[in-house]
């Protein structure tokens, strides 16, 4: 992903708190981006969302279908897809890159197959896209599979409010309904169909396990929710190269702000049925400027969709 892995780690071993529990259905992932005469990498940043953009504004037999046309051709296309908002003041300024960059990580570090790619399934442009953020099967072997149900925030900080949004979110994500709603979506929308990454045998298994008539009690175990907090951050904002003492200042901040969402999600979720056999991944990645990301953002997406 060309970028910097910090924490890589079961919560359990970072946890500082012994009384917190469950604590072993969690994972902390922090990334960070590099420097480069001494400021922030805004362009590899910014190629990093337009390289993933298609796996979650086209759908893969889109994709293999433009295939022929290039990569130009299939960013345009994904472009006409985005939810521009463009209001300096609005809420969700900026989601749609949030949701991108889960796309990309999920494709690239946890090696996952995007079978609904939200932006493309938004019921026209201007909606956001209902539901969880990201939907993801990882293959595990010939015969078994994870379900991965992803959100994503780009927020200004994730001080505590911040964190109180997002664990009310989470807890949304992994109701009942929710989960019938999402196995719904994978089976009926067809992209399963359409990757050949998945063998015949392992395709029916998905949608039986997927299946309206089984229960969700036995989908938790291979339920993953992975919680990308994408955020401006002012220790990186002042910085100017990975120096041991920024990556040192980052890992503890990234260590409090984990057990700070965990014993908040744990507080609120814990009463969810089966609560301990779900995963919980936190993902957190600090930028420098998210009013200049957004900018930059917006204005490429309207260069694409000729606007």
């Amino acid at each position: 992903m060309n970028f910097e892995i910090l924490i890589d780690h079961p919560f359990s071993e970072i946890c500082l708190d012994q009384e917190l529990n469950p604590r072993d259905n969690k994972h902390v992932l922090s990334l960070i981006n590099k420097y480069e005469d001494g400021k922030w990498r805004f362009d590899r940043f910014q190629n990093f969302i337009w390289d993933n953009i298609k796996e979650t504004a086209l759908s893969q037999r889109e994709r293999v279908a433009m295939l022929s046309y290039g990569e130009g051709s299939m960013i345009s296309e994904a472009a006409k897809n985005l939810r521009l908002v463009e209001a300096k003041d609005a809420v969700g300024r900026g989601s749609e890159i949030a949701e991108i960059v889960l796309y990309g990580i999920m494709k690239n570090y946890y090696r996952a197959l995007p079978v609904v790619p939200k932006i493309f399934y938004k019921e026209n442009r201007n909606d956001e896209a209902k539901g969880a953020d990201s939907i993801h099967i990882v293959i595990d072997s010939e015969e078994s599979f994870s379900l991965w149900f992803g959100e994503s925030k780009f927020y200004n900080n994730i001080e505590n409010t911040r964190l109180d949004t997002i664990v009310e979110s989470v807890k949304s994500s992994i109701s009942l309904d929710k989960i019938k709603k999402e196995n719904s979506l994978i089976t009926n929308v067809g992209d399963i169909e359409d990757f050949d990454e998945i063998s015949e045998q392992l395709r029916e298994k998905i949608k039986k396990s997927l299946s309206q008539s089984e229960s969700i009690d036995s989908i938790k175990p291979i339920l993953h929710i992975p919680i990308l907090l994408l955020y401006e951050c002012q220790i990186t904002k002042h910085s100017t190269s990975l120096t041991e003492e920024y990556k040192n200042n980052m890992i503890n901040y990234h260590k409090d702000r984990a057990e700070s969402y965990f014993k908040k999600q744990i507080e609120k979720c814990s009463t969810v049925h089966m609560y301990d056999h779900i995963t919980f991944h936190i993902i957190l990645f600090p930028v420098a400027d998210k009013a200049r990301i957004v900018d930059k953002f917006i204005s490429i997406a309207k260069v694409y969709r000729d606007e």
